[in-house]
């Protein structure tokens, strides 16, 4: 995942792998660091929503 850098320290003590990029997307769930990723985070939620992987069967 990805969130601000002033929270990494406790992004990863709570088990996540912290990235340091606009968007990070794993298995559904899509993060990003802060209010000026936000074209990076839309593109990916559409892109997200419209593929059809994840799609209940």
């Amino acid at each position: 995942m990805t969130s601000c850098a002033s929270i990494r320290t406790d992004v990863v003590d709570a088990g996540a792998e912290w990235h340091d990029a606009p968007v990070v997307a794993d298995r559904g769930v899509v993060t990003d660091r802060n209010p000026g990723d936000r074209d990076a985070f839309t593109a990916k939620i559409i892109e997200e929503v419209a593929g059809d992987r994840h799609r209940a069967a």
